[in-house]
């Protein structure tokens, strides 16, 4: 049968108790799995009174074969049990002599005559793999994988008269994984499980407890015998049915087709679900398109428009090569062996020669599968020479494609040396033990899928702000190293797989990336919490969950992005066709803040890359951590190089030349509006790029006394101190209804009294520290500020005594409209309280809308007539009603006024990083 092709040797051990009920057996069969059936069951305490085999080949024994002579075991070897349809009479009485009570059959290629099948008391137990009635015939697993079934699995039936049709003993069944092939499908589950199986199945019928479940004929199939002859693929069908093809054949027969007037069988297919890399193009017999030779293998189109990749190839002179090589000329230079290696090919050599028994002597030119070797040696060669070389990386791939001694020797010592390995990503890290975990943190600037040092070599200090240490040096990025890094963006947009992937296939690596993100949120949220000071809990729910959660949004949205037809004028009597199209930018600058350093970079980047874009990003100075973390996933996730570059640095240096450069085509921003204007300005004066702006705010929170005090407290008090107040959207002004004024005031600092101040990776604590020195500084002076203008300091203004960046939750009272701290943000845990009349909702609602900002803005009331009023009236790009901070991916945010404009997050921020084109077709 074709499944037994390349099955691995595994240790298979089962409990040592013995059963007390106890068969005599005959095990009638072949192969490993044969012999691993065969040895569990005399491990169970069975008695096997007979092993009925097939002949040596080529002076080899089957392994069933070899284990039952060991054992002493007797052993037949009949080359048939038939002769023209009929037993033949010797033969039978061979077997009846052994008497048997049970048959056990694992694998067997012979026809068994009825009379042997029927004579034990217990009579005959077959395995088989598939899900009968599903597959019926000996190339059951190649079928199942042929026909993209969804469950594999196995079956221990009853032997009868029919084609395994008997009834069932027992089954089990496993997922079918997208790239399984014959050979991993056995692997994984079918041999494992299935020598458990027939241990169970002989234990319940000693025990007289085995079933015997007809088989429904619904849904029964049988299909013939795969062979070479008929195992040619037809390329003029999706990509998928290709695939499943090729995969179905592996390793036997082996699915093949035609190249350059030659035969060449396909191994190792999988589905392409990223990009598509460079590659010469190869015109193949039959296919939809030109096949490509790329660095990774060949890529095979379907009808549909969707590839494959195909890992190796094999020619008909047995030779095989990986896909990659079609096309290389001449063989490589042969390897100089040391001594050590001179002394290692010798060890294998004599393992060849262990092998290969029936050849006289292992010459250099000996092949291994012409001297008669066959899937299991592979197997076993692998297995010994891994053995005796431990660490070294060998696949019985490598086999197949060495298969002289000379080859495999060269191929070897290649792989001990490590030279047949791809250029990895190289990351130089900066480590920390802390959280019960170690931190690996990148530190250089990240240019074209690789770490390095910053063009001048100088690097800056990277500080906690939990006690002021420093965490790490980082790079800092020089004018230099951003050309480079639009350089290499603008490679990649416009000769690079990126541009050229399907929008599909794009979703998939940022889904991929997501992935990779959650796998990594513990040690992303620890360096979140260490470099920004983020309260861990929160860094782990917000900044890195949200995080992620943005990047599955729009990794959905890469296939959705549509344009539209629109009916114009005909321009008689011809007839036209106007339609849209959206397509990306090009290469976008991005700019992020300290304040939720991924969670920023997340929002902003993740639309530029389902819309196309390829991008460089300056995280804040002070934190660039999890910024060049990401960097380092983002290659994992197979991102293509050049398509995410991140500089830390400058923003007086690095920010500036971004915005002035003109390959760039947009530049996202968050950060204050003075910085705002600046970019916004420079990239007008260089090439009118377009501009995204998310910037200051001074969002009002207006409390009505008809509100639910319990919930407008608790709210009130995460609008401000949320992520310690270093917030876009921080409520800067409250407003309070006189009649609840003091009672609000009162339970405020009550609460405050309660909230745990202190190191940001405990979890209890609700508030940590600052994220620098020199924003913990203004506000302080921001609090003088109030203090001095006649604001009443109720609670708070000062810096917690204890080493790093703390401070107290601040509550100012008794604030007019002309003052400092009501006109300007403190981005810091400040409550800053206003009071307004009983009643007077539009004289609020014009102190509230007294402000050059509208980002955010709040309301709690219970009248829902009330809070209407109030939302359309705001003059704010979000309105939150009795609720404050609640933020979704799918939902739009941005500002108004001196807020800046333009949208993250949300089908509207993808509209920033898209551009509309319009095309009309006459006819």
């Amino acid at each position: 049968m074709l499944w037994t092709a390349s099955q691995v040797l595994r240790k298979f051990s089962t409990s040592s108790h013995h059963y007390q009920n106890k068969l005599k057996l005959a095990i009638i069969g072949q192969s490993l799995f044969g012999q691993e059936v065969y040895s569990n069951l005399r491990k169970q305490g069975h008695k096997v009174v007979g092993v009925f085999t097939v002949p040596d080949k080529d002076g080899k024994a089957d392994p069933l074969a070899v284990a039952a002579e060991k054992e002493g075991t007797p052993v037949f070897k009949f080359p048939r049990w038939r002769v023209k349809g009929n037993p033949i009479p010797e033969v039978v009485d061979a077997y009846k002599a052994v008497g048997a009570e049970l048959n056990v059959m694992p694998f067997c290629s012979q026809f068994i005559p009825m009379n042997v099948i029927d004579h034990p008391k217990h009579g005959s137990i077959i395995y088989h793999p598939s899900i009968l009635p599903l597959h019926r015939g000996a190339s059951a697993i190649n079928w199942t994988l042929i026909h993209g079934d969804k469950k594999a699995g196995f079956t221990v039936f009853w032997a009868d008269d029919g084609l395994d049709t008997g009834p069932i003993l027992l089954q089990r069944e496993c997922d079918v994984e997208p790239n399984d092939t014959v050979d991993t499908l056995y692997n994984r589950f079918l041999f494992p499980e299935g020598i458990k199986a027939m241990v169970e199945s002989v234990q319940l019928i000693a025990d007289g407890k085995a079933p015997r479940i007809p088989q429904p004929e619904e849904g029964a199939s049988y299909e013939g015998i795969q062979k070479k002859s008929n195992a040619k693929v037809n390329l003029a069908q999706p990509a998928e049915a290709i695939h499943n093809w090729i995969r179905g054949h592996d390793k036997v027969p082996g699915a093949w087709t035609v190249i350059d007037g030659q035969s060449v069988t396909l191994y190792g297919s999988s589905m392409l679900g990223g990009s598509v890399p460079e590659g010469q193009p190869l015109d193949i017999e039959g296919a939809s398109q030109a096949a490509r030779v790329t660095k990774n293998g060949l890529i095979l189109y379907g009808t549909d428009g969707k590839a494959l990749l195909v890992k190796n190839l094999q020619f008909e002179d047995g030779k095989m090569i990986p896909a990659s090589k079609y096309f290389s000329s001449g063989e490589s230079a042969s390897v100089e062996l040391t001594d050590d290696e001179k002394t290692m090919a010798e060890e294998i050599r004599n393992i060849w020669k262990g092998i290969l028994s029936n050849v006289p002597a292992i010459e250099d030119t000996t092949d291994f599968f012409k001297s008669g070797a066959a899937s299991m040696d592979v197997v076993r060669l692998v297995e010994e020479v891994k053995q005796k070389c431990a660490g070294v990386q060998l696949q019985n791939e490598d086999v197949y494609m060495a298969t002289t001694f000379q080859d495999f020797i060269q191929m070897f010592v290649r792989k001990l040396r490590g030279e047949d390995q791809e250029e990895e990503l190289v990351v130089d890290y900066a480590t920390k033990d802390i959280n019960n975990m170690t931190v690996k943190m990148p530190y250089q600037c990240f240019i074209n899928g690789k770490f390095e040092d910053s063009e001048n070599g100088k690097t800056y200090d990277s500080i906690s702000p939990s006690d002021g240490s420093v965490i790490c040096k980082v790079s800092y990025a020089s004018v230099g190293d951003v050309d480079r890094a639009v350089a290499a963006a603008k490679e990649a947009y416009e000769n690079g797989p990126w541009g050229k992937m399907n929008p599909r296939d794009r979703g998939s690596l940022l889904y991929r990336l997501a992935d990779l993100m959650e796998e990594h949120q513990e040690e992303l949220a620890t360096i979140e919490s260490i470099d920004s000071g983020a309260v861990y809990t929160l860094a782990l729910k917000t900044h890195v969950g949200m995080s992620i959660q943005t990047f599955r949004y729009f990794a959905g949205w890469c296939d959705k992005i549509q344009g539209k037809t629109i009916p114009i004028n005909q321009a008689r009597p011809n007839r036209n066709l106007t339609f849209t199209k959206k397509e990306p930018l090009g290469v976008c600058a991005i700019v992020i803040p300290w304040n939720y350093p991924l969670m920023m970079l997340a929002w902003k980047s993740a639309a530029c890359l389902a819309a196309g874009n390829t991008l460089v990003l300056k995280p804040a100075q002070v934190t660039p951590l999890t910024a060049l973390k990401f960097a380092e996933l983002s290659v994992k996730a197979g991102i293509p190089k050049g398509v995410i570059n991140i500089l830390p640095g400058s923003g007086g240096m690095v920010g500036q030349r971004l915005s002035e450069h003109p390959d760039i085509r947009k530049l996202g921003f968050t950060g204050s509006t003075p910085i705002g204007k600046q970019i916004m300005k420079s990239c007008a004066v260089s090439n009118l790029k377009k501009v995204s702006l998310e910037l200051g705010g001074k969002s009002p929170l207006l409390i009505f006394s008809d509100c639910d005090m319990d919930k407008a407290v608790r709210m009130g008090m995460s609008s401000v101190y949320f992520n310690k107040g270093e917030n876009c959207i921080a409520a800067g002004r409250l407003f309070v209804e006189e009649s609840i004024h003091d009672e609000f005031i009162h339970r405020v600092v009550e609460e405050i009294k309660k909230m745990k101040i202190g190191d940001p990776l405990d979890r209890s604590t609700d508030h940590g520290p600052q994220n620098h020195k020199a924003h913990l500084d203004k506000l302080l002076e921001y609090c003088e500020i109030g203090v001095k203008e006649g604001a009443t300091l109720v609670y708070g203004g000062k810096r917690v005594d204890r080493p790093g960046f703390f401070m107290e939750p601040t509550v100012f009272t008794d604030v007019e409209d002309h003052m400092f701290i009501a006109k300007e943000e403190s981005f810091g845990p400040v409550m800053v309280v206003s009071k307004f009349k009983d009643g007077d909702v539009d004289g609020v609602l014009q102190r509230a809308n007294d402000t050059e900002y509208g980002l955010a803005s709040g309301v709690f009331t219970r009248d829902i007539n009330k809070a209407m009023y109030v939302s359309e009236r705001l003059e704010a790009g979000t309105v939150f009603v009795n609720t404050y901070n609640k933020t979704d991916v799918a939902s739009p945010f941005g500002g108004f006024k001196q807020s800046g404009f333009g949208k993250d997050l949300g089908e509207d921020a993808l509209m920033e990083y898209l551009k509309t084109k319009a095309v009309t077709v006459e006819y």
